[in-house]
């Protein structure tokens, strides 16, 4: 049910080896003539729970972890402050929300998708190079390539993918990344946003100085909403001196949440 990851972990971890190595010292400004991307990145906010504003609210499920079990309040990163769903779309969307979180791919340890795994709340290391830029995130041991030479359009791309299919271009100073053939069982966040697999999203990372990306991603799904919409916060460079990227491996997790009634002894 996984998608096969198709970037060789040779790569992966060369590169990765690099980038450490870079961070040692004071990092070069710019990467053969681009804005260095280079580090471990994480957003800073509740996005993963709600893409639009929300207040902090109990789980009631979750009653024994006290306010350990809450849902953080969070301003809308959406810059049309709501989704504007189809009305059977924001019907399905209800729908997600009340199953949460069996509902949820996140709680299930699938691949995140995009634009989600880029406000997870997990670091994700950017190494950036000539023909591609690699992004690796903490949760799953998923990752993704960015192509800047091999770009494909939606018929080169036989089926769709959970992490999607990346074509990437410079437009001045800012990497702007176009995501297609995206597998629709990913989410948006863990409210039950969705969409389908008519979904492109684009995004846009913008340097804005040695610690922070200007991040937006536009959503346009016309099976699921009645026009494009965009979300936008900002991405923040983890600058400890001992800064790694550390493995989530979350399958065992997620066993008993997706097998418990099979079990000869479920868990109460």
């Amino acid at each position: 049910m996984r998608q096969a990851s198709w970037v060789s972990w040779v790569v992966i971890a060369s590169a990765a080896v690099l980038a450490s190595a870079a961070g040692a010292q004071t990092p070069p400004r710019r990467v053969g003539g681009h804005p260095n991307l280079n580090g471990i990145w994480q957003a800073m906010n509740s996005a993963n729970w709600n893409l639009e504003g929300h207040a902090a609210s109990q789980l009631k499920d979750f009653w024994r972890l006290g306010a350990i079990g809450a849902i953080p309040a969070g301003q809308s990163v959406v810059k049309e402050g709501k989704i504007p769903y189809r009305p059977e779309a924001l019907a399905r969307r209800d729908e997600n929300r009340a199953g949460w979180p069996k509902t949820d791919p996140e709680a299930a340890c699938y691949l995140p998708g995009i634009p989600r795994a880029n406000y997870l709340p997990h670091p994700f290391q950017i190494v950036q190079g000539d023909d591609d830029i690699l992004f690796v995130y903490a949760f799953a041991n998923s990752n993704r390539a960015v192509h800047l030479k091999d770009l494909r359009t939606i018929d080169q791309v036989p089926v769709d993918l959970w992490m999607g299919w990346s074509n990437g271009r410079w437009e001045g100073d800012t990497l702007v990344v176009e995501t297609i053939a995206n597998d629709d069982r990913t989410w948006l966040d863990r409210a039950g946003n969705y969409h389908s697999n008519q979904m492109k999203v684009i995004e846009r990372f913008t340097l804005l100085d040695a610690s922070r990306i200007q991040y937006e991603a536009t959503i346009d799904d016309p099976e699921t909403f009645t026009a494009p919409w965009t979300i936008a916060m900002h991405l923040y460079r983890n600058n400890e001196p001992n800064a790694e990227l550390l493995e989530f491996k979350c399958v065992e997790f997620s066993e008993n949440l997706l097998y418990n009634e099979f079990l000869k002894e479920p868990l109460p």
